[in-house]
């Protein structure tokens, strides 16, 4: 059995104003241990305006779905109880510069090495977590998955406003990340320990802060025995991310069953590839990385479908029924975008924040 488990990063916003507030702190002490789910966590961010909810390890999504709605709930009713609500969106739809950033040494550390780009860094991701036997069975699999990585950005696209404006992209988020070091698309590697010397130099350098901080979107995890897939926004509800947790472990799953090398795009060409999923979404082209063409991004759903058919197993009913309704009803983007203004659209984030689908 492959178990998979997420990790939602959120905003807290005044209600009024619609903007993001700095009171992590108060709000996390409304939250006991008892009140979450099995194994699941919540806990502060970097930037202060940020809770993150870590659902426990599931073994199936129904499971899944359940801990990623009771999660939201237990965080929306703390906000609550702050004045406040919970937002599921990549970037702040409206913000005041330079939020406060949270206290600790790992928190300090970061705030040193990046000063004024993570002094308003409020991006916010949905990380998927899919448990596999070892490292270097999870260097195997994320091989396999780097051409697959757009296609799941395109899907999760869920920050196209940014401080009060129309960016034109589905995920802005995604430009934001993308001014780290090392950000994109993993390298390929052959073992588990040519990764980590990768990593290791990249801190020797200078310019990440240790070996857990990578700003790769799959990686094998420095903390579980899993692949960590995070390259979608955090999805505007539950059902959202469910759909991402389903399609990365059919990918996962199909990547342990090949019987052949994984492909190896141009680099350049995956590049290409994360910027059009994150400029267009699912509304405009994106770049198939294995034809090095431009093809409309709906194509791309249906190669991703197609690829891991063999190997949704139990997830096929609820998988297809969750992509179905997000291609009838839109991602976070084009719910957001739907909502015509930035305002009404913290509206539209605060009111479906706990929906289930």
């Amino acid at each position: 059995m492959t178990t998979v488990g997420v990790e939602e990063e959120f905003l807290l916003v005044d209600p009024r104003t619609r903007r993001p507030v700095a009171r992590a702190e108060e709000v996390l002490a409304h939250v006991a241990p008892h009140d979450l789910p099995a194994g699941a966590k919540a806990h502060r961010e970097l930037i202060g305006t940020q809770v993150e909810f870590a659902s426990g390890v599931c073994r199936d999504l129904p499971e899944l779905a359940g801990q990623l709605v009771a999660g939201r709930r237990v965080l929306d009713r703390a906000a609550r109880a702050e004045g406040l609500r919970l937002a599921a969106t990549g970037t702040p739809v409206l913000a005041d510069p330079a939020p406060a950033l949270s206290r600790g040494e790992r928190f300090e550390l970061i705030e040193n090495l990046y000063r004024g780009q993570v002094a308003d860094y409020q991006c916010c991701g949905c990380h998927v977590h899919v448990g596999v036997p070892d490292r270097d069975t999870a260097v195997h699999v994320v091989n396999h998955l780097r051409p697959w990585l757009p296609t799941l950005l395109a899907l999760g696209g869920n920050s196209p406003f940014h401080a009060g404006r129309d960016t034109g992209y589905a995920s802005w988020r995604m430009l934001e990340q993308a001014k780290f070091p090392g950000a994109g698309v993993t390298p390929y590697f052959k073992t588990a320990a040519e990764h980590d010397a990768a990593v290791d130099r990249l801190v020797d350098c200078g310019v990440l802060a240790d070996a857990a901080q990578t700003f790769w979107l799959a990686r094998p995890s420095p903390r579980y025995p899993t692949v960590e897939v995070r390259v979608a926004d955090t999805a505007a509800t539950a059902a959202h991310a469910v759909l991402q947790a389903g399609l990365t472990r059919a990918l996962v799953r199909t990547a342990l069953a090949a019987g052949s090398p994984p492909p190896e795009p141009d680099e350049q060409v995956l590049a290409a590839a994360v910027w059009s999923a994150a400029r267009y979404g699912l509304t405009g082209s994106g770049v198939d990385v294995l034809a090095a063409r431009r093809v409309p991004a709906v194509e791309l759903v249906e190669a991703l479908v197609a690829h891991v058919s063999d190997h949704l197993g139990e997830d096929r009913d609820q998988v297809g029924s969750l992509l179905r309704d997000v291609l009838a009803g839109g991602t976070g983007a084009q719910r957001q975008r739907a909502a015509g203004e930035a305002g009404p659209a913290v509206d539209l984030l605060t009111w479906i924040v706990t929906e289930s689908g």
